[in-house]
């Protein structure tokens, strides 16, 4: 059998006071014995002698079968990871001359991701001499921004990295 864990419950040849309250399997208090005495009633019926709540004055103990518990606590964790929705993020492509059409498409795009719960890393690449007219590309990240205010916040504002400028919108 494993040791105890810090958080986990502790099995019978771990608990070392000589005295503890019982519950068995059912959940009706035996009450206060001796340690060995729960322990072997405990094996007799097939089980361990968990302790429960060892800060109690006497610790409580009570009849488990470890297996059984650990696949319930495993079968908990596995449906909590499998209903909890992980937070992607999509990126969407633009250049600083986009046509007024290409802009629509992207932004209903924007909309359908934010409002499915993932965040949208805008990315603005510019080429050649575009780059002498940055404050272009400021002026679309800002006309992005206005008309995704319903629906989503700026968590990263407008930045030039190289030839790119980059902006992050999440859901509100």
């Amino acid at each position: 059998m494993a040791p105890p864990t810090k958080s986990g419950p502790r099995y019978d040849q771990f608990i070392q006071v000589p005295k503890v309250r019982v519950i068995d399997d059912e959940g009706e208090n035996l009450g206060v014995m001796f340690t060995n005495e729960a322990a072997e009633q405990a094996n007799e019926k097939g089980l361990n002698l968990v302790e429960v709540s060892p800060n109690a004055d006497p610790p409580v103990c009570k009849f488990l079968d470890v297996g059984k518990y650990r696949f319930e606590a495993q079968k908990k964790a596995n449906l909590a990871r499998k209903s909890q929705k992980t937070q992607d993020i999509k990126e969407v492509k633009m250049r600083p001359n986009i046509d007024t059409h290409d802009y629509d498409v992207k932004m209903r795009n924007v909309t359908k991701f934010i409002s499915n719960g993932d965040k949208v890393k805008i990315t603005l690449r510019f080429r050649g001499r575009e780059m002498a007219h940055q404050n272009l590309g400021m002026d679309l990240l800002k006309r992005v921004q206005d008309d995704s205010a319903e629906i989503a916040k700026v968590e990263a504002f407008p930045r030039l990295e190289g030839r790119q400028m980059l902006m992050v919108l999440s859901p509100k």
